[in-house]
């Protein structure tokens, strides 16, 4: 019998360096499911951040300290995912295969450490320019809807590839179930965030879903659907761009 747990243990294991019982075995349909709980261990690293960030008094040092532990929690994971997208896309010059050959190369280029030094030179800036008694729900926000993403791009879009560890999980995955839980994921931090700082606040999920939309459209354009490295990369640019927001919807 499946251990009730074992969706989201599986979703830890794969989203995050923190410990959790080992699985002896998962298939496609247990993949499917861990996705439900992307935006739970979502929950699990923003609250870790966040005891982070309200243990130590506010400054440049403390946000810095908050984006070491945010990348040592996560392992790099959709770091690496968007290194490997930003050298496909600078090296592939416009060709699917030869974009898809370069983002399989465990190799960084300057593509890869330009964009990342980019991504945590903002990252850190956000987290610096957030007010005190916000730092705390910003970072929860970030990090749940960023492990929303997955869902967004994988339920409504074709995969590139035709092998990968995402390539399974589609065949038997519920799509609606699937979306339907994250909007209402959604729709319950929109309301936290528009009950406590107002109606500007409901530009927050407008706009990131339009991010998100133009990365998925870029996808389409480039590679004709997406990958774990350019699904790891949209994650990444979402939890950027929602410090970056709510730093300049909050004043």
């Amino acid at each position: 019998m499946q251990n009730p747990l074992a969706p989201y243990w599986l979703a830890q294991l794969f989203l995050t360096r923190l410990p959790a019982p080992t699985l002896r075995q998962f298939d496609d349909h247990l993949q499917a499911q861990a996705v439900y709980c992307y935006p739970l261990v979502g929950a699990v690293i923003g609250l870790l951040l966040g005891l982070v960030s309200v243990a130590l008094p506010a400054g440049q040092l403390t946000s810095a300290i908050i984006l070491c532990c945010w990348v040592l929690i996560t392992g790099g994971l959709h770091i690496d995912g968007l290194g490997d997208s930003a050298d496909g896309w600078l090296g592939g010059l416009g060709d699917k295969q030869r974009t898809l050959e370069i983002m399989k190369d465990p190799r960084a280029g300057s593509a890869a450490v330009m964009i990342i030094a980019l991504l945590l030179l903002l990252k850190f800036a956000a987290l610096n320019s957030l007010k005190p008694e916000v730092l705390f729900g910003a970072l929860l926000t970030a990090t749940v809807l960023g492990r929303c993403v997955p869902a967004l791009l994988f339920f409504t879009t074709p995969y590139a590839r035709t092998d990968g560890l995402a390539s399974g999980l589609l065949t038997v995955a519920r799509p609606v179930p699937q979306l339907l839980w994250v909007g209402v994921i959604i729709l319950s931090v929109t309301i936290v965030w528009v009950s406590t700082y107002g109606w500007p606040l409901l530009a927050l999920p407008a706009l990131l879903g339009l991010i998100l939309y133009l990365l998925r459209a870029l996808m389409c354009a480039r590679i004709d659907g997406v990958t774990g490295d350019t699904v790891g990369a949209a994650v990444e640019i979402i939890e950027m761009a929602c410090l970056i927001l709510l730093v300049v919807l909050i004043d």
